[in-house]
């Protein structure tokens, strides 16, 4: 008879990974539930949409993943978890019931649209890896259909990509397709002039990155001005419609490819049987423990996760650093019935813009350029799963960067027929 403790981890992101490789598998029966059957690498994603990656080098089959190493002894489940009976310990999926003594929401977080949902509908987004691919497949299909356009307002239309949002996401996705203006599009598109391709960045805030220090926001202007990108700041989107742009100033703009990475808000979950604490952001209330607040079985990690603390009143920042710590904070203290506060060890902020282009900012001190270009790779390399994973990506990076060319600007759409909804689907 099993008589270990139950743990259910929702979510196989940096929190849940982390948390699942720390916590004692002789002590406790844990089990893994995601929506998805593999782990993504998010501060990847732009690389995929803009066909720099494939979807195999950043993303890690978990069945694969709990075979071995320190996850070893790990469940798996399919599902995409929307309710939670905390009166009798089930966490609800489209396929089952799955029971817990414990629990732990580490989903992260998904788009938010500022009170306008019908962007939905419309804009194309960056946060999962299908998500990525619609991109690519987007990005591909309109140079092509704009090589056999004898028109030319027609072609420029086709051309026009407009970026939403300023921070990290924002500006590696604009600088991706920055340096296929510049680099790609003149060697492998001879149909297409540069300067029918158009790419505009809109910031709502003064500067870009504004998490970054001054130095970062002003270098990342710079870069992806070097690479034929119309940044717009102070420009906020406030509808979109009919493939029209209306800014918060009146101000209208026409494109057919919007790019939305504008905010993030908590994944949404239905509880019953007590009351949940939703902060801002739709995150989830916790204690320095990460328990959430009037609970005594549940626990929030990473993006999801709202802890305010002297350091952090509004919380800390939804950056893979911090789910990555407190899942191996939460790990320990439940190993070893202690109450070690969280404490959150800044190692820096980073983004990409191009090729030799990055910005770094480090606890004491600031890096451009070459060397922050060197530093961002090298930390997202041993961050990735899988010594196969790294020596791969590690060559696709290689051979880009001395013949600017790829095998992966293949244009693949799923067939039509035959016609079947997808598996747990109403």
């Amino acid at each position: 008879m099993n008589t270990k403790e139950r743990i259910l981890v929702i979510g196989g992101g940096f929190a849940g990974i982390n948390f699942l490789k720390h916590i004692d598998k002789e002590r406790y029966d844990v089990t893994l539930v995601d929506k998805v059957n593999y782990h993504g690498f998010p501060p990847l994603f732009y690389q995929i949409a803009s066909s720099g990656l494939a979807p195999e080098n950043i993303c890690f089959p978990f069945r694969r993943e709990l075979r071995k190493g320190r996850m070893k002894g790990v469940h798996y489940r399919l599902g995409e978890v929307k309710y939670i009976n905390l009166h009798r310990k089930e966490a609800v999926t489209q396929f089952e019931s799955i029971p817990f003594d414990k629990l732990i929401i580490a989903a992260g977080s998904t788009n938010n649209y500022f009170g306008n949902p019908e962007l939905e509908k419309y804009v194309y987004t960056l946060k999962s890896t299908s998500q990525a691919l619609r991109i690519r497949n987007e990005v591909l299909e309109r140079l092509e259909k704009a090589s056999l356009c004898k028109d030319i307002e027609e072609k420029r239309r086709l051309l026009k990509f407009v970026v939403v949002g300023g921070g990290p996401a924002g500006v590696e996705m604009a600088g991706a397709l920055g340096e296929m203006k510049r680099y790609i599009i003149p060697r492998e598109y001879p149909d297409i002039a540069p300067e029918d391709v158009s790419i505009i960045l809109m910031e709502g805030a003064k500067a870009l990155l504004p998490s970054m220090s001054e130095k970062s926001q002003t270098d990342a202007y710079s870069s992806l001005k070097r690479l034929m990108v119309e940044v717009r700041l102070n420009s906020l989107l406030s509808s979109y419609r009919d493939n029209i742009i209306t800014l918060s100033n009146g101000e209208t703009l026409y494109s057919s490819m919007v790019i939305w990475t504008a905010g993030i808000t908590g994944v949404p979950f239905m509880f019953e049987g007590q009351n949940i604490t939703i902060g801002r952001g739709g995150r989830i209330e916790v204690d320095e423990l990460n328990c959430v607040k009037g609970t005594d079985c549940l626990y929030a990690l990473g993006d999801i996760a709202l802890m305010s603390t002297p350091d952090y009143p509004n919380g800390h920042p939804q950056l893979a650093q911090v789910a990555i710590q407190q899942g191996r904070n939460l790990a320990k203290n439940l190993n070893n019935d202690t109450s070690t506060r969280f404490r959150y060890k800044d190692k820096g902020t980073m983004a990409t813009i191009g090729r030799n282009l990055a910005v770094v900012d480090l606890k004491h001190g600031h890096m451009s350029g070459w060397i922050a270009w060197m530093v961002w790779m090298f930390i997202h390399l041993i961050s990735i799963l899988g010594m196969r994973n790294k020596l791969t990506v590690l060559i696709n990076w290689s051979w880009s960067y001395f013949t600017y060319a790829t095998s992966l600007r293949l244009l693949v759409h799923s067939t039509k027929y035959p016609l079947r909804r997808r598996w747990g689907e109403m």
